[in-house]
């Protein structure tokens, strides 16, 4: 029996719904809230409906996110459907492309059912838990950045020519400083400032923490991004959370095509020439960017490459272009590397686990196994008691000590071990050393 497909169109306060069989055919369709009251009713509906589905979510990593989460949560199958797929198939659809929920949540249904590559969704906490990081390091940057851009604004109320470029907390403390007004509107100002020079100190202790934060999860990970120049904690964090799964790319040309770095052909007639593309992922192509213009800025391999794109006609703006090509399949390169570590470690480990067996050890089995064993591979409890260890050291010479005016002393030997003996009548101990000699006890007199 095929599995039956329900495709899902998330709003934020609604989520609407249109189930359809392996042939196209519609089964059902609703609208249910966002609640939890109404989505245990939604998943209980499909579920005791068609036991066997699959949920196909449009913009699973944007507005239906959250509903995609919930439903990875409890163990359902969810695929996300690209939303230019399905505006592809209401346009050629009936009904004039109208526009509409319902017709939103069957163009769902549809391409999910026709298209076999789309990504299946994962849950992964620990990616989930990076994703809010990198989030939040974004926002704190760009609060960062407007901070930054009130505090220069009140500086050059307050001097002359203003603070300059790269102002940071410090210098701004040491320009206020400098500044005594004695009008109202001035004290006023610097007042305002050194408000916004607090709240800079502080964001910048926040993003300080942050990305120590960062780097330890992206190195918990496994992974060697921040081995690549140009990309530190946030940028790698940023990579990690967006792409997920790196197998579902073939290729890096397809890799290149969602971040946004592969140029477009513009070619016509005899004109051969190549376009900027402002499609893919425009956050990753921000770390790309950012990671190029520090390899020009650095000595590294792609300045060399940068100056000799330059050489060879280009201009700074196609040539930075090429850069972030090539950052971007050195950024694919390293992920299928790193997920092929991840996927040898795993596989060490289970084999190891396959050869220990029960109690982590080589050989354990849950019953005794030395009866059919010829080597020493057995139990504490099935092996003999140890008889009297065998002497190993030579046996000492005896030498007599005399002494001046006295009578010569007898040998003393070295006590050994004993043996009990239990002969009919009494018991006898016996010295067990080397050079003992079996004594008759006396007779009691």
């Amino acid at each position: 029996m095929s599995d039956v497909i329900v495709g899902v169109d998330p709003h934020k306060k609604s989520v609407t719904i249109e189930a359809i069989d392996g042939q196209g055919k519609k089964l059902a369709t609703g609208r249910f809230g966002t609640g939890t009251r109404d989505y245990k009713a939604m998943l209980g509906y499909v579920r005791r409906q068609w036991p066997h589905h699959r949920w196909a979510i449009e913009g699973a990593h944007g507005v239906g996110r959250p509903l995609a989460q919930r439903l990875l949560a409890d163990g359902e199958s969810v695929v996300d459907v690209p939303a230019k797929l399905a505006a592809r198939v209401r346009v050629f659809d009936t009904g004039n492309a109208r526009k509409t929920d319902t017709t939103d949540a069957h163009a769902i249904a549809a391409v999910a059912l026709r298209t076999p590559d789309l990504q299946v969704l994962s849950f992964d906490e620990e990616l989930v838990a990076l994703r809010l990081l990198a989030d939040r390091r974004d926002e704190l940057s760009a609060r960062r950045v407007q901070t930054v851009n009130r505090l220069h604004r009140l500086l050059t109320e307050l001097i002359p020519g203003g603070a300059g470029k790269d102002l940071t907390a410090t210098k701004a403390k040491r320009l206020l400083a400098t500044v005594k007004p004695r009008s109202v509107l001035g004290k006023t100002t610097r007042r305002m400032a050194a408000d916004e020079i607090v709240d800079l100190v502080a964001t910048d202790a926040r993003l300080k923490s942050l990305t120590k934060e960062l780097k330890t999860a992206v190195q918990a990970r496994g992974s060697h991004l921040m081995d690549l120049p140009g990309i530190g904690p946030a940028g790698a964090a940023r990579i990690l959370a967006d792409v997920g799964d790196v197998a579902r790319f073939p290729d890096r040309n397809h890799f290149a095509s969602w971040t946004g770095t592969a140029p477009l052909d513009a070619t016509s007639g005899e004109q051969i020439r190549h376009r900027l593309s402002r499609a893919g992922n425009r956050r990753l192509n921000h770390v790309l960017h950012m990671a190029a213009i520090a390899q020009i800025r650095l000595d590294t391999e792609g300045r060399t490459y940068y100056r000799r794109k330059l050489g060879e006609a280009k201009t700074r703006k196609e040539a930075r272009r090429c850069l972030k090509r090539r950052l971007s399949d050195m950024v694919y390169r390293q992920l299928v590397a790193d997920a092929q570590l991840t996927e040898h470690a795993a596989a060490d480990t289970d084999e190891h686990d396959t050869e220990t067996g029960p109690g982590g050890h080589s050989g354990a089995s849950l019953t005794s196994s030395a009866a059919d064993l010829h080597t020493p591979v057995i139990g504490s409890s099935d092996q003999p008691q140890p008889g009297p260890a065998v002497p190993t050291l030579p046996v000492p010479s005896p030498r007599a000590k005399t002494r001046a005016g006295s009578a010569t002393q007898p040998q003393r030997r070295r006590a050994g071990a004993v043996k009990m003996e239990r002969p009919t009548g009494r018991t006898i101990l016996t010295a067990t050393s080397a050079d003992a000699h079996s004594q008759a006890p006396r007779p009691r007199s």
